[in-house]
């Protein structure tokens, strides 16, 4: 007979938090969003090896995570996973972009040679978005510096398409540069002190090394949680599938990524474990997250096959059809309180503490809050990610109001079946996910912004400053259906909704 769980599956809207008692320390100010990513040995003592600053990545799709969106998440905090539904060449080049955008020492790979054209130039620009390219003796990254040339020093239409670079550039007579060994503040400080926008630095044969941009030290003032490797780099992170991860990973990993994910719409099986054990054993300092599951066996059977982090959802999502379609799946709520307590006891019995993600069900921005207190240690986001101007899709007027595309990996659009396919006869594949629009929200960094507020400052209505203490500490309780009118503006005439005559 089948097993049949005794308890409803319940989703995030029908769950409120109940305060706690808020001390004076117990501030805005004062609360941290930082968050584990990749499994450790905290009773060692250990440190996961890769954190976030603010608990949200982005999720792995065609219409959300592109490499211009992982920057703006990443100056955010937060983590991109860059989809895989491309080619591998093209996926490892987002990634590579995403390293090359750090805010510190910029490797240039725009370089042109002094004798070609305007016209080869504004092909580079346009290829790379580089305003900024560098003028070496043989074109190449590391060749000798002769010059700099920026968009700003030519107009195509009166110099003309054949005209020279070396006759328009900015010779190396006349640029201000650095030498190999200089310090980032210490090239900051000239970059202001010689009021240039860029300071390219050299070695002592004048070869080009790297370039440090007067708006990135801007960036940095304004963005003080963005997310950075060791090399001032931002951390980016990209999906992978369990067919061609043996070709994927590597060319990945050449391009600088800090932590992939197998991308599938469930995760319980063969070919995840699989995966995992062949990436770890040929690359053991790769950080793999794993997943979908919806309970504990799902997340026991990909903790012991080596899962650096374990996702969580199954048919939540907005655009996700899977529950209609094949009967499968769990409310998004009760499927993360059952991992987290399946990830607590992994901890106790073993010592590892295994990060999960909530990916998936969450609508309103207190849901976040909601996922983190029943365990969470970060959550994932399609739909919240596709309004803004940073995600890839276009931005339309439907009906009179502001949109953006959005579809589904098991879309027809997509056309991503390899996240679904379980190796049946080919034109066996159907649809999981929709194509939609999601109304246009602004830039990530307002919303972003915005968001995590309202997350600091339930925490403080919770008594807590840190997500451990959030998930430690919280008091939950279930909604009745009158509870969830009562929430909202109830029994009023709310006055934007009144037309004037």
């Amino acid at each position: 007979m089948a097993y049949f769980f005794e308890e409803p599956s319940h989703t995030f809207d029908e769950y409120l938090l109940v305060p706690g008692y808020t001390g004076p320390d117990c501030i805005p100010a004062n609360v941290s969003l930082q968050t584990p990513v990749v499994r450790y040995n905290k009773k060692k003592g250990e440190k996961s090896p890769l954190t976030m600053n603010i608990p949200m990545t982005s999720a792995v799709m065609q219409s959300v995570s592109d490499d211009k969106l992982a920057v703006a998440l990443a100056k955010e905090g937060g983590i991109s996973f860059i989809y895989g539904s491309q080619t591998i060449e093209d996926q490892a080049a987002m990634v590579a972009r995403v390293k090359a955008y750090k805010a510190g020492f910029v490797s240039s790979d725009t370089n042109i040679r002094p004798d070609q054209t305007i016209s080869e130039l504004v092909a580079a620009i346009e290829k790379t978005g580089h305003s900024t390219v560098a003028v070496t003796e043989d074109g190449t990254e590391n060749g000798k510096l002769v010059g700099i040339i920026t968009d700003r020093d030519f107009r195509i239409s009166h110099c003309g398409p054949d005209a020279k670079v070396k006759d328009f550039m900015t010779p190396l007579s006349s640029l201000v540069m650095a030498q190999e060994g200089i310090t980032l503040e210490e090239a900051n400080d000239i970059i202001w002190q010689k009021k240039v926008n860029q300071l390219p630095v050299v070695d002592k044969n004048g070869k080009l090394l790297s370039f440090v941009f007067r708006k990135d030290a801007a960036s940095h003032e304004e963005h003080p949680l963005e997310l950075l490797d060791s090399q001032k780099r931002y951390i980016v992170g990209a999906g992978i599938n369990t067919r061609d991860y043996m070709d994927r990973v590597p060319a990945l990993l050449k391009a600088g990524v800090d932590v992939m994910t197998l991308d599938s719409s469930e995760g319980f099986t063969e070919w995840q474990r699989r995966a995992l054990q062949d990436i770890h054993g040929k690359w053991p300092n790769a950080k793999i997250g794993a997943g979908n599951v919806v309970d504990a066996d799902g997340f026991n059977f990909l903790a012991d096959a080596g899962a650096d982090f374990v996702k969580i959802g199954i048919g939540g999502g907005s655009i996700c059809i899977t529950r209609e379609q094949k009967g499968i799946g769990r409310g998004q709520a009760t499927a993360t309180i059952e991992v987290a307590k399946a990830r607590d006891a992994y901890y106790e019995k073993t010592g590892i503490y295994i990060p999960i993600c909530s990916d998936g069900g969450i609508v309103y921005d207190h849901h976040v809050t909601l996922a983190l207190a029943m365990g969470a240690d970060f959550v994932m986001l399609g739909r919240y990610f596709a309004r803004f101007d940073e995600s890839p899709t276009n931005k339309l007027i439907v009906n009179g109001n502001y949109v953006k595309e959005y579809w589904g990996e098991g879309s027809n659009r997509a056309r991503n079946w390899q996240r679904y396919d379980l190796g049946g006869k080919k034109g066996m594949a159907f649809e999981e996910g929709v194509d939609s629009y999601v109304p246009y929200a602004g830039s990530l960094h307002d919303n972003v912004t915005l968001t995590t507020s309202k997350v600091i400052h339930a925490m403080c209505n919770c008594g807590v400053t840190n997500i451990p203490d959030l998930q430690k500490n919280a008091k939950i309780t279930l909604v009745s259906a009158a509870s969830l009118r009562e929430g909202g503006a109830h029994d009023v005439i709310v006055k934007n909704t009144v037309k004037a005559n």
